[in-house]
């Protein structure tokens, strides 16, 4: 009898093991797009012309790494393509999700300033927590130097989502971007998001900013965008 608890509480302790080192597998995914303009925190990255995007993002406990890669265009003579390289750990506390992290902003063909001069460090903080069918997050970048001498700058954003029907999801966000050397401006943007199947989805969105004057990329827009992840 006593063998036979011994082979039971070793099989037990076989199966906990190995459950728990099949939750630690290296997980992959990726993902590949198309959008009629690329807008990150409401300023168009690409003139306001058409986006290709990809990216590979790999998952290992909490941990996260990824790569992710689009076209932009900020003028003549100016970068052609953007590869960012990201890395972090997603831990929780109770029914709140962190997400703590770094992201590298790079650019190819940087012809117009120094070498490099456009590519750029960002740590983030942020967190989300489901409130019934609604999620509501906040997040918090910061760059100990901004592209063009820029100095420090911060991006404080407190976003939202809420499913509206099946498959349809509304969300947006509002956002503080404070560079030290350039000025500050808010955005914000609303959208819906459609799974048209399991793997692909469609979002319809309206970005805007309050700071017109400085240029016609930072004017409101509508932008649609498909995107399949697998």
């Amino acid at each position: 009898m006593k063998a036979m608890k011994i082979a039971l509480a070793a099989a037990a302790a076989t199966v906990a093991l190995s459950g728990a080192a099949m939750a630690e597998e290296l997980k992959l995914s990726y993902n590949l797009g198309v959008a009629s303009d690329y807008v990150f925190r409401g300023v168009s990255q690409t003139q306001e012309d058409p986006q290709v995007f990809g990216g590979i993002d790999a998952g290992y406990g909490i941990g996260y790494a990824g790569v992710w890669a689009s076209n932009v265009d900020f003028g003549a003579d100016d970068p052609t393509a953007e590869i960012d390289l990201y890395a972090g750990v997603k831990p929780t506390i109770g029914d709140t999700n962190l997400d703590l992290g770094v992201v590298y902003y790079g650019y190819l063909e940087d012809k117009g300033l120094t070498p490099g001069s456009y590519s750029y460090v960002e740590l983030k903080a942020a967190a989300s927590h489901a409130f019934g069918p609604a999620t509501l997050g906040a997040a918090v970048y910061y760059s100990p130097e901004f592209p063009g001498k820029g100095g420090n700058a911060t991006y404080v954003e407190a976003n939202a989502a809420l499913p509206i029907a099946p498959k349809l999801t509304l969300s947006g966000a509002v956002g503080h971007q404070a560079i030290e050397n350039y000025g500050n401006y808010n955005t914000w943007n609303l959208g819906v998001s459609y799974a048209l199947t399991d793997k692909l989805s469609a979002d319809l969105r309206y970005h805007d900013t309050d700071e017109h004057n400085f240029g016609k990329i930072y004017d409101s827009r509508i932008a649609v965008s498909l995107k399949a992840a697998f």
